[in-house]
């Protein structure tokens, strides 16, 4: 780690230097001077003393709005400020610093601007305001570095549209070669883009409908003009835009200004996101290192630049965050940063690698010489040997009571390449042997590994209630007569029917006449015996008996198990009550009656609770439940075999999240079985009125319902 500290330190204190080096300044700003032009306009005058004006690189900002124009090896006799007081520009401001001298323009809003040079003074022309078709170019002094015109200029190859981090949407304007030249700006409330210096072929003059994209932007409608193509963009809400230019694409980003607040969390974003001051910049060839000074003045972060950073940059940055505006810098010259509090280290991709492979290879050569310690680790709550399982991925472990050992191996594990880890099964201890650092962090995790593990009890209510009703109505009567005539014949009623086999028919005799009952359908209550209620009409010569009869029975029965069961997190717990029945089968029966040899069967009937649950991180209880309720319903006779136990079964296997006490209903069975029953004689029963004397009538409902009830509650550790 000290050499890591003494490297980077070596690197940010070369790179201060070289970046504070530059060459002796070979030219001088003499003056300042501005002239009103109409309609608000401002011209600003710069005036050096040498026939050639140096190379200026001039860039806008909007928070506050700003125009600047840095030259390079230029000293400053200029005022340092100036009152202007003419439309837009308030101001104009030049300093010399580090070999350079900056010239700032003042405004009182964002404008647009023309730059040109007139032998040896720079001429800017401020404009009152954003024009509607603002010409923002940087001085020439180079003809070679001249930009086409539209004609000969690249063409806009693609205009394509993407949803960006936080609902942002971003529009992207592809060229198939360089020199084009785009600018944004709000007019009318739109997003317009015009781009001069390229041409836009008919193929790519189509509106593009972007709602699908769920963005601030509605549509795209690009048009050709004579000196490029002017591009809308529709929006709608409140946003923040931003742009810039790389290379051979131009990227405008439009984001929901509510969300424009940092994620601290970036892992959760695909894209990062960016939070740094807004910063609008226009580079034309500036070199690297100078725009990553530009960026560590406007950041106040210390940027610390390697030897090997160099060569120069085309960018044009409107309302950008200045971390996305240096991330696009890196990216566009290959290069990649590092951070340490407040100090950025910029060098290039393989060079960074480099170092840091470097870095790594000293820290595993460190611990390739590093002395090996032996440590003994008690384990309290565990096994050590499933620790061991954990911390040796791989190694080879004991297989006996005694112990294990772990020979080399590719996979180590949590261990070093030359440790190794042993267990003594007895006294449930792990042997460590490895570097001071190694078994440090093993003892963290074995500390972090090796606790109580909380136990649930599981408590639950089996409920079956049953509720039984029946009604039975019935009806007995009969009539029999005789009456003998002066001559002594006999006139009878009855007694010719009295077969003894009819059907619903029964005989009983009164003071001598036997009497034939004529309708015998009672009641037949399946439980307990009912109730009758007769009547009869005895004369000299006849009979006449009449017998009613009634039963009602109503039953309710309620069975109740409780079973409990105590067990640790993610452990299945099973309990079990009830009896096992047996019974006798024959097998390899004789004919003639003889019998085979008995066998001796078991069914269970059991009430059987099955659960593992499972501690939530929010101190809650997942739940794994199998429960059985077997009870015995009857026997069946099957032949040759003797009887066999039918049993009644009702089982319930689910899975539930519940809360720490809470009780819930995990399920339950609802039977209802309804019988009506009618006997009666054909015809007559059907009689208004005296047809119930004809009639028997049975009604019976049974219903029977089963209920589960579990309440989970977790064990404090003063109740384990």
């Amino acid at each position: 780690m000290h050499l890591a500290s003494r490297c980077l330190m070596t690197v940010m204190v070369l790179g201060a230097a070289a970046w504070a080096t530059s060459a002796a300044a070979a030219t001088t700003l003499q003056n300042i001077t501005y002239k009103p032009l109409s309609g608000g306009k401002v011209e600003v005058r710069m005036n050096f003393d040498s026939s050639q004006v140096p190379q200026p690189n001039i860039f806008t900002t909007e928070t506050p709005p700003r125009i600047a124009i840095d030259f390079p090896d230029t000293t400053n006799d200029a005022a340092r400020h100036q009152d202007i007081g003419v439309g837009t520009t308030t101001g104009v401001s030049a300093v010399a610093a580090g070999g350079r001298t900056r010239v700032v323009v003042e405004l009182m809003q964002a404008s647009s601007y023309k730059s040109r040079v007139e032998g040896n003074s720079l001429v800017l022309v401020v404009n009152n305001g954003m024009q509607s078709q603002p010409v923002t170019t940087a001085a020439t002094i180079d003809p070679s570095k001249a930009l086409p015109s539209a004609l000969n200029g690249p063409a806009i190859s693609n205009i394509d549209f993407q949803r960006g981090a936080n609902g942002s949407g971003r529009v992207l304007i592809n060229f198939n070669g360089t020199g084009a030249n785009a600018n944004m700006h709000r007019e009318n409330g739109n997003i317009t883009v015009d781009v001069t210096n390229a041409q836009l072929p008919a193929g790519q003059a189509q509106r593009l409908n972007v709602l699908d994209f769920a963005t601030p932007v509605q549509s795209i409608s690009p048009k050709s003009t004579p000196n490029g193509a002017h591009i809308d963009i529709a929006y709608s809400g409140d946003v923040e835009t931003s742009s810039y230019q790389t290379g051979n694409q131009y990227v405008i980003e439009v984001t929901p200004r509510k969300q424009e607040a940092k994620n601290t969390n970036p892992a959760s974003q695909a894209q990062p996101v960016y939070s740094g001051n807004r910063v609008t910049f226009n580079f034309q060839d500036i070199p690297v290192r100078s725009a990553l000074q530009l960026l560590a003045d406007v950041s106040g972060v210390n940027l610390v630049a390697s030897d090997t950073v160099g060569g120069s940059v085309t960018l044009r940055l409107v309302n950008v965050p200045w971390d996305q505006a240096l991330d696009v810098i890196l990216r566009a010259k290959d290069l990649d940063k590092r951070r340490d509090g407040n100090v950025i280290w910029i060098a290039p991709q393989k060079e960074l690698a480099d170092y840091e492979q470097s870095v790594a290879d000293a820290r595993f050569k460190a611990q390739d010489n590093a002395p090996l310690i032996t440590t003994y680790i008690p384990i309290s709550y565990g096994k050590a040997q499933e620790i061991v399982k954990l911390l040796t991925s791989g190694a080879q472990q004991s297989q006996g009571g005694g112990g294990g050992g772990s020979g080399a191996t590719q996979h180590r594990g949590f261990l070093s390449p030359r440790g190794s880890v042993t267990f003594d099964q007895r006294t449930n201890t792990l042997l460590l042997n490895d570097t001071a650092e190694k078994t440090a962090e093993i003892r963290a995790i074995v500390a972090e590994l090796d606790r109580p593990v909380q136990q649930v009890l599981i408590e639950s209510r089996i409920v079956i209630a049953t509720d039984d009703f029946e009604r039975d109505l019935g009806v007995q009567w009969g009539i029999n007569g005789r009456h003998i005539n002066p001559s002594g014949q006999t006139m009878s009623l009855g007694s010719g029917l009295l077969p003894a086999t009819t059907s619903g028919t029964t005989t009983s005799t009164y003071n001598g006449l036997q009497n034939y009952q004529s309708v015998n359908l009672p009641a037949t209550p399946t439980t307990g015996t009912a109730s009758t209620i007769a009547a009869a009409i005895l004369g000299k010569n006849y009979a006449l008996d009449l017998e009613l009869s009634a039963a009602q029975s109503e039953g309710r029965s309620q069975l109740v198990s409780s079973p409990r069961v105590i067990t640790a997190n993610q452990q299945e717990a099973d309990i079990r009550q009830g009896q096992e029945i047996g019974y006798v089968t024959y097998q390899n029966s004789l004919g003639g009656g003889a019998s085979g040899t008995a066998t001796v069967a078991f069914k269970d009937a059991v009430l059987e609770l099955k659960v593992t649950p499972t501690i939530t991180a929010d101190n809650r209880v997942f739940l794994a439940i199998n429960v059985n309720k077997d009870s015995l319903h009857n026997y069946i006779t099957v032949p040759g075999s003797g009887q066999v136990p039918v049993i009644d079964t009702r089982s319930l296997n689910t899975s539930v999240l519940v809360d720490n006490g809470q009780t819930v209903v995990l399920g339950g069975i609802y039977e209802i079985s309804k019988t009506d029953n009618l006997n009666k004689v054909p015809w007559l029963g059907d009689i208004p009125g005296v047809g119930f004397l004809f009639r028997n009538t049975q009604r019976v409902n049974n219903k029977g319902e089963l209920l589960i009830f579990v309440t989970p509650r977790i064990l404090s550790d003063s109740l384990q």
